[in-house]
């Protein structure tokens, strides 16, 4: 009986890091609400035919989101946060940068806009890690109307443009 209950008494301890209902609901409402914010990037992404789309970006949110909530769990100072957010910012530009074609010199280079979807999507995650949900869903919103008004925008400008010539 007595090695059982220490078996027992080190899995609690194990999972001693959640200590109460109040925590564990915070935890689960950040990652989610990361994951539900980078998805919604990564579905436009995946409606207009990029590499990167809704499985990828919910990722990185949901990675940048854990990233910076292990830190606060463990008490860790500003100082040290701020380097896992430098570490954070050049890994998601790392893996953007997978996202970039370039083809021969005359062209242009494509799958940019992609690249900063994942490198703000990775930002909009740590927003949501850290608690500030708000920042997180109104950098969304913003984000969605840069990739889907922006277009538009422009090609009308470009259809007035060429009504003059």
């Amino acid at each position: 009986m007595g090695v059982w209950q220490e078996i027992w008494n080190t899995v609690l301890l194990e999972f001693s890091d959640i200590p109460d209902a109040a925590q564990i609901t915070r935890i689960t409402l950040r990652l989610l609400f990361a994951a539900t914010l980078g998805g919604l990037l990564g579905y436009e992404r995946e409606q207009k035919g990029k590499a990167a789309g809704l499985r990828t970006h919910m990722l990185v949110a949901l990675g940048a989101a854990l990233f910076v909530m292990i830190p606060q769990q463990t008490g860790a100072s500003i100082g040290d946060l701020t380097r896992v957010l430098q570490g954070l910012i050049a890994g998601a530009g790392f893996l953007g940068a997978g996202a970039i074609i370039i083809g021969n010199r005359q062209e242009e280079p494509k799958g940019l806009t992609t690249a900063a979807s994942i490198w703000l999507t990775a930002a909009i995650g740590v927003a949501a890690g850290i608690g500030r949900e708000s920042t997180a869903v109104l950098s969304t919103a913003l984000a969605l109307v840069i990739l889907s008004f922006i277009p538009w925008v422009v090609r009308l400008v470009e259809r007035c443009g060429r009504k003059e010539e």
